[in-house]
């Protein structure tokens, strides 16, 4: 039989089994390390299994979250740092779940690639794993698929899917939230995963490559700057949560930044009223808007800003909401507060945000 009339095999067609079978041998004891209540966090099986018994609640509602990372991820595989991205995409689904009061449980991702490197597999979940951990959420499953065609060589795709559980009668946002509450402003620890296709254009106008030095971040590479993870806002927002009693309302400032995100939260009759002079910007936002002409408009509308989540309580309970934030590790600043409106809620802007100061 000539070499052409060799029966073909799935290796031949692109698709290695093997390798798939080397990376779930090299995530098993990453998996195993997310492990919590109501979870064994074994994999191997068809599905994941959890028990909310046995992680103390008892007459729950169910909150499903599911998110990616976007075109951070084309940073990721350019500079060939895979082990952050992982947190990213667990921040994304469980800050969505804690703005509704609801812990995170347990997580499941999904992995598209057009050639599989079981290393870099392993490095982006060790940073899925890193995250659940940071949650406290488990990781009790997911999927790895090997695409030829569909992705060149190198690149991939991630999807997050995570649920949680809270207490029937303590889902967020509250009904009492009114004219007269505060909103206060969790800092975050820079673009986070939204508006990175225009971060791209921006590098791309600028001339820098990646392993040059960030303008805005001194002592690191450009790429490294840009892929520092998300913050998970879990803990120190259930921390607060449940000691005060206080919090009425959470919205995570994600794409569509404070202009889109903080009225989803709001009551209809109500604006969201923020003052711009009192927000500090981190210099990434600074060097973003510079470089690339972006005005203020579309800054707040892309990006976060510098506050990656806001905090709605009433106005008398204010600084015992940002000492619980702050205990728990949150920069707090206090953005504005609630006002009477017209119509649909909307935010709407005092000032101006200081995107002229020198790098």
């Amino acid at each position: 039989m000539g070499e052409t009339d060799k029966g073909l095999s799935y290796r031949d067609a692109g698709v290695d089994i093997d390798a798939g079978n080397r990376l779930v041998d090299l995530i098993k004891p990453l998996v195993k390390a997310t492990r919590r209540p109501g979870a064994d966090a074994e994999i191997g099986g068809f599905g994941g299994v959890f028990d909310p018994k046995a992680a103390g609640f008892k007459d729950p509602l169910i909150v499903a979250t599911t998110d990616g990372v976007g075109t951070k991820l084309k940073i990721a595989i350019e500079t060939g740092k895979h082990d952050t991205i992982g947190i990213d995409l667990v921040a994304m689904c469980v800050n969505d779940l804690v703005v509704q009061g609801a812990e995170p449980l347990f997580f499941l991702d999904y992995f598209a690639t057009g050639k599989l490197a079981p290393e870099v597999g392993a490095s982006i979940v060790a940073g899925i794993a890193k995250g659940c951990t940071e949650a406290g959420c488990a990781l009790i499953g997911g999927e790895t698929a090997e695409m030829p065609g569909m992705y060149a060589d190198g690149d991939y795709d991630l999807a997050g899917f995570s649920v949680g559980a809270v207490e029937r009668g303590e889902l967020l946002p509250r009904p009492n939230i009114q004219p007269g509450d505060v909103l206060l402003g969790l800092a975050s620890s820079g673009v986070h995963s939204n508006g990175y296709s225009l971060v791209r254009r921006i590098v791309d106008r600028s001339g820098l490559a990646w392993d040059a030095e960030a303008p805005f971040c001194h002592g690191h590479s450009l790429g490294e700057a840009l892929l520092k993870p998300t913050r998970l806002y879990v803990k120190s927002a259930l921390a607060a949560i449940r000691s005060t009693g206080k919090v009425k309302a959470l919205a995570h400032i994600t794409g569509g930044g404070l202009t889109e995100n903080l009225p989803r939260v709001l009551p209809k009759g109500t604006i969201g009223r923020i003052d711009l002079p009192g927000l500090p910007v981190p210099p990434v936002f600074r060097w973003l808007a510079q470089v690339g002409g972006v005005d203020e408009a579309e800054m707040l509308r892309t990006f976060n800003c510098g506050i990656g989540m806001v905090v709605v309580c009433d106005a008398g309970d204010a600084e015992t909401v940002a000492d619980a934030f702050a205990d728990g590790g949150e920069e707090v600043i206090h953005l504005g507060a609630i006002e009477p409106g017209d119509g649909a809620a909307h935010t709407v802007y005092d000032g101006a945000l200081d995107l002229e100061c020198p790098l």
